[in-house]
């Protein structure tokens, strides 16, 4: 997004600033509840009510402020997560470690294979995809990687379970699907344990695209945040029952959570868990979508 467009956004919608303010520290001392208030009306352009909330956003931060369980910090940190992933499921549902780190400088770039990822435990949105080592520019995914460390993801739309995440960098095994270049991002929304809703990114690298879909592999002719829905269906996956059932798993006894799987040659992996989705933030299309995932949640007492 170029200077000139940004301006114009804050410009038309000055509240589009708290957002930017809040990721950058400088909202810090603002309390939750009025600072989710503020940013759900930039972000959504509704109110939000926290008294009685009935859309999917709504309720994710009703959670946000009232739903603050310390498991949940472990379920966001993709290396802590690891460990109760493999008491549930398994050690082979999970991708393959190189390394992890406490700072940049732990790293022996020279000793990583050369093909990797990394990513930072406690944010979001943090990898460095390599899948050449020669061609990576080390510099400039070195001060990446810093910048991402000094980070506070829960700032940003406060969601809670992220505030006091350790900050390390995990080196997963590089993988990729049958199509050879990447790897179809599953992320099924659960509900106290039972799968509901499907969503596939991908074309991440190339056109970006979204799919949604039933448990039944039924197509959903929506949108989420305007990412394209290409009706060009995917193939039901033969792994689909097995990412189900796992998700089940992982989610039981949790009031909502989307766990996110890849599957690779039939055998699935875990990716992450997400407490709120694009923060409680996303656009939805039809609005009648996330009324429908509104319902699916039953706020605890």
């Amino acid at each position: 997004m170029s200077m000139a467009i940004k301006v114009l956004k804050y410009i038309k919608n000055p509240l589009n600033l708290v957002g930017l303010l809040g990721a950058r520290g400088f909202l810090n001392w603002v309390p939750d509840k009025l600072y989710l208030k503020v940013i759900f009306r930039a972000k959504t352009g509704k109110k939000l009510n926290l008294d009685n909330p009935r859309s999917y956003n709504e309720k994710l931060q009703w959670f946000k402020v009232y739903d603050r369980k310390e498991e949940y910090c472990k379920y966001v940190d993709k290396y802590e997560v690891r460990s109760y992933v493999s008491r549930k499921l398994g050690q082979d549902y999970l991708i393959p470690v190189i390394g992890v780190y406490d700072s940049v400088e732990e790293i022996d770039w020279n000793a990583l294979p050369n093909q990797f990822v990394l990513k930072c435990t406690h944010g979001s949105g943090t990898n460095i995809i390599c899948n050449n080592k020669e061609e990576l520019d080390i510099n400039a995914s070195k001060k990446m990687l810093n910048r991402w460390m000094k980070k506070n993801w829960y700032w940003y739309g406060r969601e809670w379970p992220y505030k006091n995440v350790r900050p390390r960098i995990i080196c997963e095994k590089y993988m990729v699907d049958e199509s050879g270049t990447e790897l179809k991002d599953y992320k099924i929304f659960c509900f106290n344990g039972e799968p509901k809703l499907i969503q596939v990114d991908f074309g991440r690298f190339t056109e970006h695209k979204r799919h949604l879909y039933s448990t039944d592999w039924e197509f959903i002719d929506a949108e989420i945040n305007h990412i394209p829905n290409n009706p060009s269906i995917i193939p039901k996956p033969r792994s689909l029952d097995e990412m189900l059932r796992c998700a089940g798993i992982i989610s039981k006894y949790i009031p909502q959570v989307r766990v996110d799987f890849y599957s690779i040659n039939n055998q699935i992996y875990f990716g992450e868990m997400t407490f709120s989705h694009h923060s409680g933030f996303a656009k939805f299309e039809p609005e009648s979508l996330e009324m429908q995932m509104g319902e699916w949640i039953k706020l605890p007492n």
